[in-house]
């Protein structure tokens, strides 16, 4: 019987109940959490070192199939290659880059354990889908041993221009690794075109209209696939949250007054310095919004073992401290800034309530946040969402306030239309996102995505079992 196998570095285990803002974990769980098929990955434990022994968990018709690492294998593929190295580059910052060979060989150990743990267990008409960016290498490292199967990867991150991935110094052996796969896909049409350039610029390749290209005497073909949410179900989970107990909370905490949202991991590229700027410029420009507005910026903690997340986490407290301590009342707190993570139906509930969505990274592959927010409104009183130009999510959700996120007094100009949009604008805005959320949703780009593999896998031509 015909599965899908997805392979990701971490696996959200049925019965974890750990909040997502959004994300991989949500939008594959959206499409796959009754599919036939396995779900394969680290546990999130560390041992003394990777043994490559296997821990099942069945749950409906999903097997999940999780693997410890080693303490040392953990520190160079995840701290160091996979999120000191390649999320600032793929996220243009290239001045927070921190390459180190010893890291990039730990990644590519990885990778290979991972790939040595999950052939014994895939089948002959198995499809492969590989996520995001730890795993770049393991469909080459499958295709050396001898699996035939097709394989895809998916990037959820944004790809950068040629010229920023020359800076690193193991970009040509990286890139070949993406010639074990039959089929790449990319979030937007920039990503594409980047792809496209990295692969003549960088690999020596060549690129043909329909995607498909080759690099290194074979060829593969990229694409688009923009995640999208089940907006529907989300519809109806923010429905059901707004009678919640906390979302019934923190309703009563605002005693009238209009709420601004933001959910975000800790995290760098999200942008939230120059947001937490811009809600301050938005109190000191019109003094009305003073008492009237609260923003609740959720970001729960993120990578702290990474020295520039613990400067992060330094500035905004820094930064919400000042804004709190010059604006606010003896009965209102203008920033309510939460370092914990919600579980999913309350953050639902909490879109609901809210005038204002806040999504302005500096740089993201999708933004699902942006998404769900668009999704919880409530049709006969929807907030506007603003949203970042940089986001992976602004190609579709054109009807959004978009903003400019390195520019704090344009994103706080956007605050202050939002909050006094008439309804009419809110209703027309809001119901042109919905309409694209429900055309382009998860079940849409994961049909999609697999629907291009099965004909992409009959026309590439990866690597031989012995990588020759």
């Amino acid at each position: 019987m015909e599965r899908i196998v997805i392979v990701s570095n971490r696996v959200p285990l049925p019965r974890q109940r750990g909040a997502q803002a959004g994300g991989l974990a949500v939008a594959l769980r959206d499409v796959f959490g009754k599919a036939e098929g396995l779900w394969f990955g680290w546990s999130g434990e560390t041992t003394e070192s990777t043994s490559g022994e296997l821990r099942f968990t069945r749950a409906g018709r999903m097997t999940y199939a999780v693997m410890d690492l080693g303490r040392a294998d953990f520190e160079r593929y995840y701290n160091g290659f996979a999120n000191a190295c390649l999320w600032p580059l793929l996220h243009y910052r290239l001045g927070l880059l921190d390459f180190h060979r010893e890291d990039y060989h730990g990644y590519m150990a990885v990778n290979r354990a991972m790939a040595a743990a999950l052939k014994p267990l895939l089948r002959p008409w198995d499809r492969i889908w590989i996520h995001d960016y730890h795993l770049i290498p393991m469909g080459q490292e499958l295709r050396k041993l001898g699996v035939a199967n097709p394989i895809g990867f998916f990037l959820h991150t944004p790809f950068p221009p040629a010229d920023l991935l020359e800076a690193l110094p193991a970009h040509d052996s990286l890139g070949e690794c993406f010639m074990g796969y039959d089929l790449i896909g990319l979030q937007t049409e920039h990503d594409r075109r980047c792809f496209q350039g990295f692969v003549t610029r960088c690999l020596g390749g060549r690129v043909h209209p329909d995607g498909q290209f080759e690099a290194f005497g074979k060829s593969s073909r990229v694409d688009v696939f923009g995640v999208g949410i089940d907006a529907p179900a989300f519809a109806e989970l923010a429905t059901e949250s707004e009678s919640g107990e906390e979302t019934q909370r923190l309703k009563e905490s605002l005693a009238g007054r209009q709420l601004a949202i933001g959910v975000d991991r800790l995290d760098f590229s999200k942008g939230l310095p120059s947001r937490f700027h811009a809600y301050g410029a938005l109190l000191e420009r019109w003094p009305e919004h003073r008492s009237k507005v609260t923003y609740l910026q959720i970001a729960p903690h993120s990578r702290g073992e990474i020295a520039t997340y613990r400067s992060l986490r330094r500035e905004l407290e820094q930064i919400a401290g000042r804004i709190n301590g010059k604006y606010a009342e003896f009965d209102w707190q203008p920033l309510r800034y939460l370092n914990k993570a919600l579980t999913r139906p309350v953050l639902a509930g909490f879109y609901r309530l809210s005038r204002i969505g806040l999504v302005t990274p500096l740089r993201d592959g999708m933004n699902l946040v942006a998404k769900e927010y668009v999704a919880a409104q409530p049709p006969h009183d929807p907030g506007v969402l603003i949203l970042s130009r940089f986001a992976g999510a602004a190609e579709g959700l054109t009807a959004a306030l978009l903003v400019n996120p390195f520019d704090s007094d344009s994103m706080a100009d956007a605050m202050h239309m939002a909050l006094v949009m008439p309804f009419e604008e809110r209703h027309a805005r809001w119901q042109a996102m919905m309409q694209q959320l429900k055309s382009d949703g998860a079940a849409w780009w994961a049909s999609r995505f697999l629907a291009t593999l099965d004909v992409a896998s009959r026309h590439s031509h990866p690597l031989s079992p012995t990588g020759t």
